[in-house]
C-alpha cells in the first residue's frame, strides 16, 4: 500500500517534517518549488512551525517560508473582510452563513486553514432560495462572470451552484451552491441533510450568522470535491485538506471514525469516499482504522479497474512540477478530465455540451469580441 519510498520530497517532508532536518541546499529548494506549484507553500511554512523544524531551515528557505505565510495571513484577513460582506448581504434573508470549503476551514479555525490558498468562497443554500440569493448578491455588487448564454443554461439547469459571481469593485469572487454534486450526476446527495447537520460557529472573530457542515460531511464534501472532479492542478493541496481533517476530527470527535462510513452510504458518497481514504493513506500516511476501511470494502472499484485509478490518481495528485511529473502523467491527467466530465452527465448530454464547448462557444466569444 505504501509508496513512501518512491514520493516527490514535498510528500515525504508532509509526511515527516523531521526529514528536512537533512535537506541540503539544493534540496530545499526543490522542496520550495514543489510546494510553490501544489499552492502549499505557506501550509508548508505552518506545518514546519507546528513540528519545530521552521528555525532549522536553511536562512534563505526559511525566508521564502516566512514571506509564503505574510501572503497567507493577508489573504486570511481579507477572506474575513469578504466573509463579513457576504454575510451583511444575505442578512435580511434570514439564512445562516453556510461556508463550504476553505472559507469553512478558515471561519472555523480548522487545521487545513494554516496557510491555505484559495480563490473563492463557496456557500450552501436552499435550492429554493437560489433567486432570493442572487438578487441580494447583485445588490451589493457582485454579478455573474458568464455572459454566454449556454454557459448560464449550463449552471442554471445542470449544475450544483449559480454561475461564478465576482464583486465589482472588490474582483472578490462567490460561488452559490445548492447542493454538492451536480444535478446530473448519479449520485444524489441530499442537501437538506447538509443543512440540518451543520454547525453555527459560535467564535466571536467568526461572521455573524456563519455556520459549517458537521465534521462528517466536511470530510464526505472534500473527498467528493476531489475525487468527482476532473483537474488536479490542485489536487495534492486538496487531498492535504482531507488528510488534516480525518486526522483533526478522528482525535477530537467521539465516534467519527465508526459513524463515517454510514454517513457515506446515507449520502451515496461511498466511492468518493473510498478514494480519498485510499489515497490520503497512500500518499500522505494517513491513520485510518481498519474497521472503517472494511466497512467501505464494498465501495471499492473491481479489481481491474482499481489498478488503473491506483496508476492516474498516484500521478495526478503528485505536484504539477516537472521533478514529479514521470512518464504518463499528462495522460492520466487528461483521463481523469475525460472522467471528471463523464461523471458530471449523462452520456449524450455529455456530447452535446463538449461540442458546444469545442466549436460553439469559441465562435460565440469571438463574435463578441468583434
Amino acid at each position: 500500500m505504501t509508496l513512501s519510498a518512491d514520493l516527490p520530497l514535498l510528500l515525504r517532508i508532509l509526511r515527516d517534517p523531521q526529514r528536512s532536518a537533512a535537506l541540503t541546499p539544493r534540496a530545499w529548494e526543490l522542496l520550495l518549488r514543489q510546494a510553490d506549484t501544489a499552492n502549499l507553500g505557506a501550509a508548508l511554512h505552518y506545518w514546519l512551525a507546528q513540528h519545530g523544524m521552521l528555525e532549522q531551515a536553511l536562512p534563505q528557505a526559511r525566508e521564502q517560508l516566512w514571506w509564503n505565510a505574510v501572503q497567507a495571513r493577508r489573504h486570511s484577513q481579507a477572506t474575513y473582510w469578504e466573509l463579513r460582506h457576504i454575510g451583511q448581504a444575505l442578512a435580511g434573508l434570514g439564512l445562516p452563513l453556510l461556508l463550504l470549503k476553505g472559507g469553512a476551514y478558515a471561519a472555523a479555525g480548522l487545521p487545513p486553514a494554516a496557510g491555505r490558498m484559495f480563490s473563492d468562497i463557496d456557500i450552501l443554500v436552499p435550492e429554493e432560495s437560489l433567486p432570493q440569493v442572487e438578487a441580494a448578491l447583485m445588490a451589493h455588487g457582485w454579478v455573474s462572470t458568464l455572459h454566454d448564454a449556454y454557459d448560464q443554461r449550463y449552471y442554471r439547469e445542470w449544475m450544483h451552484e449559480l454561475p461564478p459571481m465576482s464583486h465589482m469593485l472588490r474582483q472578490t469572487s462567490i460561488d452559490v451552491h445548492h447542493t454538492i454534486l451536480p444535478r446530473t450526476a448519479a449520485q444524489r446527495p441530499d442537501a437538506r441533510l447538509l443543512r440540518a447537520a451543520a454547525r453555527p460557529l459560535t467564535d466571536p472573530g467568526a461572521p455573524p450568522g456563519a455556520a459549517v457542515l458537521a465534521p462528517l460531511d466536511m470530510v464526505l464534501h472534500s473527498a467528493t470535491h476531489l475525487f468527482a472532479d476532473g483537474e488536479f492542478d490542485k489536487g495534492l493541496r486538496d487531498l492535504w485538506d482531507l488528510h488534516r481533517l480525518l486526522t483533526h476530527f478522528g482525535q477530537q470527535e467521539p465516534g467519527f471514525w465508526e459513524a463515517l462510513p454510514a454517513r457515506a452510504q446515507q449520502m451515496q458518497l461511498q466511492r468518493f469516499l473510498f478514494y480519498g481514504l485510499r489515497y490520503s493513506r497512500m500518499l500522505l500516511g494517513t491513520e485510518v482504522p481498519a474497521a472503517t476501511l472494511a466497512a467501505l470494502a464494498p465501495a471499492a472499484p473491481g479489481a481491474a479497474l482499481q489498478i488503473l485509478m491506483d496508476a492516474l490518481f498516484t500521478r495526478s495528485l503528485l505536484p504539477h512540477h516537472a521533478s514529479c511529473r514521470g512518464a504518463g502523467g499528462k495522460l492520466a491527467d487528461f483521463l481523469l478530465y475525460v472522467r471528471g466530465n463523464w461523471l458530471r452527465m449523462p452520456p449524450l448530454r455529455l456530447a452535446r455540451h463538449l461540442f458546444h464547448k469545442a466549436f460553439l462557444t469559441p465562435k460565440n466569444s469571438q463574435g463578441a469580441a468583434a
